[in-house]
């Protein structure tokens, strides 16, 4: 099984060969309900028979072009799965993803692999990190709507002990704390202050707190250079002025999840993290609603629903936003060369679904997109663009 990525969806849109058959599925993780996945599956591959055979593939054609995924089938596979499951066959590609989404039912054959589904797992917007922080423990994690992983730091300390510098020449039971020279965005280290280990002075150890929480900062501020995701905070509540004080990522959330992290597992940090972070992502998607609004209030030529624009200018690179519908085919031809698009209210043979088309195209080319309900698409369209000129 490979792993989804911009690179892997870069190989299902350049590498197809017509007929091409995409599979989406939900999975049932866990439970009696689980007996269901293998069910699903085979009706999802017969129904995929059915719609080679309507476009003129023998049965045993078909068989042949499907065997990959029936070798799939087997108690082994169903034991280890997630949310969904997304299947693509072709002569030149067989890839499978078990995705943390959890799919519609749905059987596509046509000459490209559809891929709109998946969209939501590459939405940059919804990516944010979670600094769980306390004087034992550092941990960063990366996070999206769908998922959580925990990121290696280098040259962070990973604890209050790990960032306590001890001089041999003080005296028994003091430390050295060393911190940033010149601020917190210099790596470059000075000594610190010395202070006596476990002192009742509040004032001091709000001074050690803040020295070690310039350390973390420095360190992070190589591995969030130019990321613009929100950070949110998970520790002890005390602990989150004194942290501020000391942060320099313009992108610190506010708001943060209160409570020792120690205890807590990735899975719980990413679930608090995105109640917190779930107002920020919608923001930017009204934020683009807004944008279009006024683009195409203004009849600036900068903003279009008209899939006859959209498609080419999707294609050449001009699409910087696009709003699409979730959950819909619009169907059709669009020639390069001649920059002809054909829609079609009902699939003809040759045709794509010009809304998976545009939306592909936009993401591979550095475009923001947004897969929504479809009433949230503006003017009741299936799509609506801003475009870069």
């Amino acid at each position: 099984m490979a792993m989804l990525s911009l690179d892997e969806l870069k190989t299902l849109t350049e590498n197809p060969q017509n007929p091409c058959v995409s599979i989406y599925l939900p999975m049932q993780k866990a439970g009696p309900e689980i007996r269901q996945n293998p069910i699903r599956f085979k009706n999802l591959i017969r129904a995929a028979e059915e719609r080679l055979d309507a476009i003129g593939i023998s049965h045993q054609e078909a068989m042949e072009w499907l065997s990959s995924a029936h070798q799939l089938d087997k108690s082994d596979f169903w034991e280890h799965q997630d949310r969904g499951l997304a299947i693509f066959i072709s002569k030149a590609v067989f890839r499978y993803y078990r995705l943390p989404v959890e799919f519609p039912e749905l059987v596509i054959v046509t000459n490209r692999f559809h891929l709109k589904p998946l969209l939501p797992l590459f939405t940059n917007d919804e990516q944010f990190y979670i600094l769980a922080l306390s004087q034992k423990d550092v941990r960063l994690l990366e996070g999206t709507r769908y998922s959580v992983k925990e990121i290696e730091l280098e040259n962070v300390p990973k604890s209050m002990d790990e960032a306590l510098q001890y001089d041999e020449t003080a005296q028994e039971g003091q430390f050295r704390i060393s911190t940033s020279r010149g601020g917190t965005a210099n790596s470059a280290v000075q000594a610190g202050t010395f202070h006596g280990q476990g002192s009742p002075d509040r004032d001091d150890i709000k001074q050690d707190l803040l020295q070690f929480f310039h350390a973390i900062d420095a360190g992070l501020h190589e591995k969030l250079r130019r990321k613009t995701a929100p950070l949110v905070l998970a520790g002890v509540e005390y602990l989150f002025p004194i942290y501020q004080e000391a942060n320099t990522y313009q992108h610190l959330v506010e708001e943060g999840i209160t409570g020792n992290p120690e205890n807590l597992k990735p899975e719980e940090l990413h679930d608090q993290a995105l109640q917190i972070v779930e107002p920020l992502f919608q923001k930017h998607q009204h934020e683009t609603i807004e944008r279009y609004q006024e683009l195409a209030g203004a009849d600036t030529g900068k903003a279009s629903r008209d899939l006859k624009e959209i498609v080419p200018a999707a294609f050449f690179q001009r699409v910087d936003s696009l709003l699409v519908a979730g959950g819909q085919q619009y169907w059709g031809r669009f020639d390069p060369d001649t920059m002809k698009v054909e829609l079609h209210q009902e699939p003809e043979p040759d045709d794509e679904d010009l809304l998976d088309f545009c939306a592909i195209h936009t993401l591979l080319n550095g475009g923001a997109v947004y897969v929504v309900e479809p009433e949230k698409v503006p003017a009741e369209a299936s799509a609506a663009a801003i475009f870069r000129y």
